[in-house]
């Protein structure tokens, strides 16, 4: 067991991710450097003042790369600070070697674990353990104090293998969102598939009864033959696509559309009042499209009602262009600090991207949350039958 642990450990890769430099990092660096010029100069007892200077400008540096190289950067700065140790064993000055601005490591100590792979993490740790057993030979500091500085030293990377826990358990459930989201789609694949070659079946059927009495009829069956199966590749291609290599399984009830979101909207246990609006050619999208329209009036509406504070109205639109189709929800509520981006908008984002549409949802500029999707409407021109309302 405890060597499979290890095994895993040692092949545990960098998580996914890491940004190169942020504002932090400069803000960081500046404060390090302000305190390396304060301290050498204000500092009196500083042994090997220019050395000591040196090193601690170098430790300041080194966290610039602390994400993209955490083994490199502790490499370099434990290393630097066992070789000035190894010195101070040599010549035995009176006074500790270096500056207190050299506590600036522990930001590599937090990054190790943060955003290193599991190999980098094991060797980093043996540098840095290796590095606070030379300082207590060194320093000649007491047991307790010892004890302190270990646990100093601990809690930073802690708190980095923490926070990465953390962050790949919301990547997993958000994965696991997405492909939910995969899943709903491949049901609808099979029913909008079912459809369209139920009807090619029975066209075909009708044209060979046909075809000896009335070959007009036979051509025009040919036709909507054509027809259906243009329709049923062109919604295959975006479908399969978009889902990748996940499969799923079928269900026989047909997924909700727009047809259906009257009867969402007016729903009895609903505390605020929903106004609707549809406007265009709504009857011909395609059936994945038409699904997606529904959740995300759906989700938005939902979440409008849970978490909307003081709100009285949310106002829903749906619209058809040529190409496009439109969807907004607002709603008139107070703005507050926090925000309602869970893991229904992140499946509703992943929808609308394998669709090959945008969602945005944030904050509005006076009032409530507004979601904004839009997504491409397909293939209308060829005379598809359009949906019917239920």
């Amino acid at each position: 067991m405890l060597r499979d642990d290890l095994r895993t450990l040692w092949t545990e890769p960098r998580p996914p991710g890491a940004p190169a430099r942020v504002w932090r990092d400069w803000a960081l660096l500046a404060a390090g450097l302000g305190g390396v010029v304060l301290e050498a100069i204000l500092r009196e007892n500083v042994v090997w003042r220019p050395v000591a200077v040196v090193l601690a400008v170098w430790l300041c540096v080194l966290p610039l790369w602390r994400r993209t190289r955490p083994l490199a950067v502790v490499a370099l700065a434990f290393g630097s600070v066992i070789l000035l140790q190894i010195a101070s064993l040599i010549a035995a000055p009176a006074e500790p070697v270096g500056l207190n601005t050299g506590v600036v490591v522990v930001v590599l100590v937090y990054a190790l674990p943060r955003w290193g792979s599991g190999r980098e993490i094991v060797l980093g740790s043996a540098v840095i353990l290796t590095a606070f057993a030379l300082s207590t030979v060194t320093d000649e500091t007491p047991a307790a104090e010892q004890v302190g500085g270990f646990v100093f030293l601990l809690l930073p990377g802690l708190m980095g293998a923490a926070v990465r826990f953390r962050a790949t358990a919301r990547e997993r459930q958000l994965e696991q969102v997405r492909s939910r989201e995969r899943e709903q789609l491949a049901r609808e694949l099979h029913d909008t598939v079912a459809h369209h070659v139920s009807a090619i079946v029975i066209r075909a059927q009708a044209g060979r009864v046909l075809a000896g009495t009335d070959p007009s009829a036979a051509v025009e069956a040919l036709e909507g033959i054509e027809e259906e199966g243009a329709r049923t590749l062109e919604e295959m291609r975006a479908m399969v696509a978009a889902l990748r290599d996940r499969g799923a399984g079928a269900e026989l009830a047909p997924p909700a559309g727009v047809a259906d979101l009257e009867r969402l909207v007016r729903t009895p246990s609903g505390r605020l009042r929903v106004d609707l609006g549809l406007d265009g050619e709504l009857d011909t999208l395609p059936p994945a499209v038409d699904a997606a329209v529904y959740r995300i009036v759906q989700e938005s509406v939902t979440n409008a009602m849970r978490h909307a504070v003081n709100a009285t109205e949310i106002v829903v639109r749906v619209t058809a262009e040529r190409h496009t189709v439109r969807v907004s929800v607002r709603d008139n509520g107070q703005r507050t600090g926090r925000g309602r981006a869970g893991y229904g908008l992140a499946g509703l984002r992943e929808r609308a991207a394998l669709l090959g549409g945008t969602l945005q949802a944030g904050p509005g500029v006076d009032q409530g949350w507004h979601v904004e999707a839009e997504l491409p409407r397909g293939r209308t021109e060829s005379g598809a039958h359009p949906r019917p309302r239920r």
